[in-house]
């Protein structure tokens, strides 16, 4: 499969690895267009990207998801491929008291989101040829970093659904991917989490995004750089020894 002359959909296209995807996806000779809930990154991205496509949209909420499904097909007909990409991680002491709307907010952006995302445009998809979801997962997603225990359960709960949609879409032209990064640079990580990241390297989203693009031009269903790779080889022989060296990175906050 040839990432070139494609229409890609990229939620959370704004920053971090969405933007940077969107930056070789646009060199390469495709349609691009991000989404985002922040209309000043939205005006950002498109400035300093000359001809991608933004579209303010939330895929917290299902009624800006079909809003956006009108939106983008009335205006690009040929798209062909989804990238769910839109999340969120926080540091979380679950014996705090916490508001049980926010508790589980990165199960509605990071899980829940992806999925009525799919939803929602895989009648569309399944009508075009060649077409392709990519989901972004995490390496978290094999063993978790329990500072962060929704984010954790939220990228495992995405694993596990794009191997079952995988399955479901065998033999109907639509190639679902998985992309599972290990912790990049981002002002997230150097923000949320810079007591955990301190002295550790990150891969930068140039380092990803090149993985990205030449693990699915290869053909390969679930894509795990560097550490990840590593995480889900040790969830396999020594899952318990593993969790404690994570567990051992921070206390949560």
């Amino acid at each position: 499969m040839k990432l070139e002359h494609r229409t890609v959909l990229i939620t959370g296209g704004t920053s971090g690895i969405g933007l940077e995807l969107a930056r070789r996806l646009l060199e390469r000779k495709n349609t691009v267009i991000v989404t985002g809930r922040d209309q000043d990154r939205l005006r950002a991205a498109t400035q300093a990207l000359p001809g991608v496509h933004a579209f303010r949209s939330d895929v917290s909420d299902p009624k800006a998801i079909a809003g956006l499904h009108e939106a983008v097909l009335s205006r690009f007909p040929a798209l062909d491929t989804l990238i769910n990409n839109a999340g969120i991680m926080r540091s979380l002491k679950l014996s705090e008291k916490r508001d049980l709307e926010d508790v589980t907010r990165e199960i509605e952006i990071n899980l829940s989101g992806p999925m009525r995302m799919v939803q929602q445009f895989l009648p569309h998809l399944r009508s075009r040829p060649g077409a392709l979801v990519v989901n972004v997962s995490s390496g978290l997603a094999f063993i978790p970093l329990p500072v962060a225990p929704v984010y954790c359960a939220a990228k495992a709960g995405i694993h596990s659904f794009t191997q079952s949609l995988r399955i479901q879409l065998l033999g109907t032209g639509v190639t679902v991917v998985e992309l599972a990064p290990p912790g990049v640079e981002t002002p997230l990580l150097r923000g949320e989490f810079a007591d955990e990241m301190r002295g550790r390297k990150a891969m930068s989203v140039q380092v990803l995004a090149k993985h990205a693009i030449a693990g699915i031009e290869a053909g390969k269903l679930e894509i795990r750089p560097g550490l990840s790779n590593v995480l889900k080889a040790m969830s396999r022989v020594a899952p318990q020894f593993m969790l404690k060296q994570m567990a051992g990175m921070a206390k949560p906050k």
